[in-house]
């Protein structure tokens, strides 16, 4: 059991894995020399050498590109995309090639690629460079979407996720890189797409990912105080979305709430509350309700409080549900 940070134990699941499989390469922009703007791939290029750990020119198509021929020759190329709103110029190779390429060609062909995203606000950054895509890609057949929340998730879901032999888009929430939490990189790991109730309670499920699972634990928190018992799930997975355990979650307390950055129109929380409420209807007591982001463009760094859900938005909705 080693503490470190979520930046840490990815590097290290980033170097176990290179270390297991020679077949594994890092590519993205400035992530040799300069390690990453994030440091998350510190030291590689200095210990698998540039043709394993590869600076790429400023193209995030041409990375994406590049990966999927790489995979097709058997390679498992981990692709590191710089910041989030970055990602766009490598959509089409993402959404038209890799997500079907399996499925075009019948099976023979697997697409082995890890696509790592930081995404989230929270660090004061400039335009571009705090969004949250995810929906994007979880509405996409073909791709399996995670985000970790953690520490030990950051360990454990990226080996996973570069073991797969399908494509995985992997997000990351930048401003929890440096949060630390012990990880004992010899365990056994559950499943890669599979839920974790973090915290048991009998009187709503908080449903979070990512940079939110730890405002719901602190919503949680905050609400024992009041006598308020609140479940917190880490759905982890978005594509696919562990529903059993969410289902069996809501079914025990009856009522939700779900909490993400993302933008509250077509996004993953409105897939989270249509399918409990088709298939929780009769367990339900109140609506489900969200806690979102606005369906507004990333405000500048000064209004990003305003914009993030925070511990204050939690607990009202919180209240909402629980006067239903």
């Amino acid at each position: 059991m080693t503490t470190m940070t979520l930046g840490k134990a990815l590097n290290e699941s980033l170097r176990s894995a290179m270390e297991a499989d020679p077949k594994v390469v890092v590519m993205g922009e400035d992530v040799g020399r300069l390690g990453g703007v994030f440091r998350i791939t510190d030291g590689l290029q200095k210990d698998f050498g540039e043709a394993r750990v590869i600076d790429t020119p400023l193209s995030e198509s041409g990375i994406i590109g590049t990966a999927i021929g790489l995979a097709m020759r058997g390679y498992r190329p981990v692709c590191e995309i710089q910041f989030d709103g970055f990602v766009y110029p490598g959509f089409d190779q993402i959404v038209s090639q890799l997500a079907k390429m399996h499925y075009r060609s019948a099976g023979r062909l697997l697409m082995p690629i890890t696509i790592r995203i930081p995404f989230g606000g929270g660090i004061g950054a400039v335009e571009h460079h705090s969004e949250s895509p995810e929906a994007y890609f979880a509405h996409t057949a073909g791709l399996k979407v995670v985000a970790c929340s953690n520490p030990a998730d950051g360990f454990h879901m990226l080996r996973q996720a570069i073991a797969s032999d399908d494509p995985v888009v992997f997000f990351e929430p930048k401003r929890r890189y440096w949060e630390k939490a012990d990880v004992d990189t010899d365990a056994v790991a559950g499943p890669l797409h599979e839920a974790r109730v973090l915290r048991p309670g009998t009187d709503a499920t908080l449903l979070a990912y990512g940079p939110m699972v730890k405002v719901a634990l602190e919503a949680a928190t905050a609400a024992e105080a009041d006598g308020r018992s609140l479940e917190v799930v880490d759905l982890r997975s978005l594509a696919p979305i562990d529903w059993p355990t969410v289902f069996a979650s809501v079914r025990r307390t009856g009522r939700c709430v779900v909490v993400h950055e993302a933008a509250r129109s077509h996004g993953v929380g409105a897939e989270l509350a249509a399918t409990i409420t088709e298939e929780c209807f009769y367990a339900l007591e109140a609506p489900v309700l969200r806690v979102t982001g606005f369906d507004t463009p990333y405000p500048p760094s000064r209004l990003e409080e305003a914009y993030l859900p925070d511990l204050d938005r939690v607990l009202d909705t919180v209240d909402r549900v629980l006067e239903i």
